[in-house]
């Protein structure tokens, strides 16, 4: 066989391409060989919208119908390639390329085959990218099983920055510590000082969904950084999280314009009509007059999670300084999950005792120590959330969250964090600790603020992400991925920052295929 090559200039970008012939004339192929006939328009760009450095966009028509498969081939071997397939079959193709490197001069292929099976056009193309912004971290993989890990990449909702915090930088990285894709909105006329907060969640139509605290829009965009769709919300102001509801609608986290007090207000968005369907205002269903864990009158309960629980049309949301709380559609309470010392009246004058969590033991004995029930003393089975984030609903049922553990009993233990699940029953109101992990890393993972936990049950693993480890050397955070049964690690990641905002170095991860 001997190649053929032509060179294709594109918006000042040189992108060589090469095709196979046969030298033999004798020789029988055993399927069609690529010509050029065959393509009737090709066209590529790098960064198409000029907000996702490591993306570009394959435009290619060909004469016959066809399926498209597109490969970036990785610096570490096929392990590191990323393979996407296209298989909605056309004559027209607009491609798009994720898991390019930064500052490199990439090797990306593009396979047609037709409807019958036969690969009928192959290109093989390098593309140099810019350097990584000086914004990103340094990652260092402390361990990466390869062959027990979980597929994908790690998509970090990244605080970090190298002098200028805004905008807002998420970025995703592969098992080997190398950055494939990242977002960077410092050109774009609305998100030039995006505020994520929270972070970034992939939508389960495969988009990217995120709220804004400056612009006050919740925005869903594409993996090339194109918005596609936004809401308002007028009479509140986004912060932290916005949720994905199973119909399609969102719950956000929000401040309600004109009164004193700040995050919290819940409300629903109907993702058609953009209205906003449903409030829960939590000055009347918790009490605001409680300073247990805070004195902070104004940002009394800082919500900064909501997880929706389909099977009773619940929302259970994580209130940073009061607890964790089971709300039902008209904001009535049906649990609280916290330490029983401070509890009263709620805003609308429900006794707010009769919600409180009896904790339980391993051998469903009740608890009835009072220094355990008042979070004073922990407890050998069960221990209480401190300052909680992340929750989750298990497939089982069951609560897992992150409980980063600031002031743990109120300081009488030492510092740690750590993912734990409970197993709750809502009629009776009992809580039972049934799996935790971080205890043992102590202050290595220990995340007073922010953090993530993770659950895939189809394969029994738990990735623990701690965001503001500011204990053990410059600020840095940690990702961890663990077997749920043996504990055993299998990954683990440090993600060190120029800088970082608040301490923070990211606020949530998520492990998920580079392409939707």
């Amino acid at each position: 066989m001997r190649p053929f090559s032509f060179l294709l200039v594109i918006t000042g970008l040189f992108l060589t391409f090469s095709c196979e012939q046969s030298d033999d004339p004798g020789e029988t192929p055993v399927e069609p060989k690529p010509s050029e006939e065959e393509i009737e328009r090709e066209e590529i760009v790098v960064n198409p919208t000029g907000f996702a450095p490591l993306t570009a966009l394959v435009n290619i028509a060909v004469n016959f119908e066809s399926t498209a498969r597109v490969k970036v081939v990785g610096k570490n071997g096929p392990d590191s390639d990323v393979i996407h397939d296209f298989d909605e079959a056309a004559t027209t193709h607009e491609l798009p390329i994720l898991g390019l490197y930064g500052g490199n001069l990439n090797q990306v292929e593009v396979t047609l085959t037709s409807i019958d099976g036969q690969k009928r056009v192959t290109r093989s193309f390098e593309i140099r990218t810019d350097p990584l912004i000086s914004d990103l971290p340094e990652i260092e993989i402390l361990k990466a099983d390869a062959d027990r890990m979980l597929p994908g990449m790690d998509l970090v909702s990244y605080y970090g920055h190298n002098g200028r915090s805004n905008p807002q930088k998420a970025f995703i990285f592969d098992r080997f510590g190398d950055i494939r894709w990242y977002l960077d909105y410092a050109g774009h006329p609305q998100l030039r000082n995006l505020f994520y907060d929270v972070g970034i969640e992939r939508l389960e139509n495969g988009n990217l969904i995120f709220g804004d605290r400056w612009t006050n829009i919740i925005y869903e965009a594409n993996m090339l950084g194109e918005v596609l769709n936004t809401w308002e919300m007028p009479g509140f102001r986004f912060h932290h999280v916005v949720v994905e509801k199973p119909n399609g609608n969102f719950l956000a986290t929000v401040n309600k314009i004109g009164i004193r007090t700040e995050e919290d207000h819940i409300i629903e968005i109907d993702r058609t009509t953009k209205q906003i369907i449903n409030v829960w205002d939590l000055r009347e269903s918790l009490d605001q007059s409680r300073f247990t864990f805070t004195t902070n009158d104004i940002d009394w309960i800082h919500v900064n999670a909501i997880v929706y629980d389909e099977s009773d049309n619940t929302i259970i949301i994580t209130g940073r300084t009061q607890g964790v709380f089971k709300l039902t559609e008209n904001n009535e309470l049906v649990w609280i999950l916290n330490p029983h010392l401070g509890w009263d009246k709620s805003g609308n004058g429900t006794d707010l005792t009769q919600f409180l969590m009896q904790p339980l033991s391993a051998d469903n004995t009740s608890i009835t120590d009072e220094r355990v029930l008042s979070g004073f003393d922990p407890h050998p089975e069960f221990g209480w959330p401190w300052y909680a984030h992340a929750p989750l609903l298990m497939p089982n049922g069951n609560l897992m969250l992150f409980d980063n553990g600031e002031r743990r009993n109120f300081g009488q233990v030492g510092a740690f964090s750590r993912a734990v699940e409970f197993e709750i029953d809502d009629e009776v109101r009992t809580v039972k600790q049934v799996w935790s992990f971080g205890e043992a890393e102590g202050e290595n993972c220990y995340s007073r603020i922010v953090s993530d936990v993770d659950f895939f049950p189809a394969e029994n693993r738990v990735i623990f992400s701690s965001g503001a480890i500011v204990s053990a050397g410059p600020d840095h955070g940690k990702i961890i991925e663990l077997d749920y049964d043996t504990k055993e690690i299998f990954f683990r990641a440090k993600i060190s920052p120029p800088q970082s905002v608040f301490d923070i170095t990211f606020h949530r991860t998520q492990r998920l295929m580079l392409y939707p």
